[in-house]
């Protein structure tokens, strides 16, 4: 079975967000939809072992953001691969308060909705959050970051507790231009491609970059990546 093949299945990227009490947190998510017109609705997937998940759960709220397509990867790696348990994702970040009380992630964002949690369905691994649309603002025109763009442009990976995450073979190809994979979240250098978000030109291998160089997802070292094959 190549499950490949659910990489078919379009999706966007967003940043999903949440409170609990005067606590604030948000995460990176693909999985969003519209589930009615009348009234709106929309639904959110979330693993249940994601700080935001819980959050949902205690305030019945949660708000998403839509990402624009030059949204940068170190933008989000804070939300993705970084955890709220760990760092506060909002420092230094351009947010607002919602009409829920959850933050409402405006940089890089197209635009903005917030939603009151009506039912929601346990999947196992994941709880579909279905919510009511309480406010929706749309804040400039651009082009909507799709999962495919993340992946083939970006070269963006999944995080493990995304729905969409599939453990991919690494293949091997010849020593002048190896690719190196970051064992923390699997974002992959090729050197054909380079940085061109970190100020690395295409044609710059590895071993070449500097010594302060750091995965532009999660911000971990050169020590922390792995040759491919």
């Amino acid at each position: 079975m190549d499950l490949k093949a659910l990489y078919k299945i379009n999706y966007g990227l967003y940043v999903i967000s949440s409170r609990k009490k005067d606590k604030l947190n948000g995460q990176i998510a693909n999985t969003l939809f519209q589930v009615t017109s009348e009234p709106p609705t929309i639904a959110v997937s979330i693993n249940k072992k994601n700080l935001t998940h819980q959050f949902i759960e205690e305030s019945r709220v949660f708000a998403a953001s839509v990402l624009s397509e030059n949204t940068p990867l170190k933008f989000i790696g804070r939300f993705g691969f970084k955890s709220g348990r760990e760092i506060d994702k909002f420092t230094r970040v351009n947010y607002k308060i919602g009409k829920t009380g959850a933050p409402l992630v405006l940089e890089n964002t197209l635009a903005y909705m917030e939603a009151e949690v009506i039912k929601k369905i346990d999947v196992g691994t994941h709880t579909i959050f279905i919510g009511k649309v309480v406010e929706v603002e749309n804040i400039k025109e651009g082009i909507p970051m799709t999962y495919t763009y993340y992946h083939e442009v970006k070269r963006g990976k999944a995080p493990k507790a995304a729905p969409t995450y599939i453990k991919e073979e690494t293949k091997k190809r010849g020593e002048s231009m190896d690719k190196y994979r970051c064992t923390v979240c699997g974002y992959i250098y090729d050197p054909e491609k380079g940085d061109p978000d970190g100020g690395i030109k295409p044609g710059i291998p590895f071993k070449k970059l500097p010594d302060d160089w750091l995965c532009p997802i999660c911000g971990a070292s050169k020590e922390e990546f792995e040759k491919e094959g």
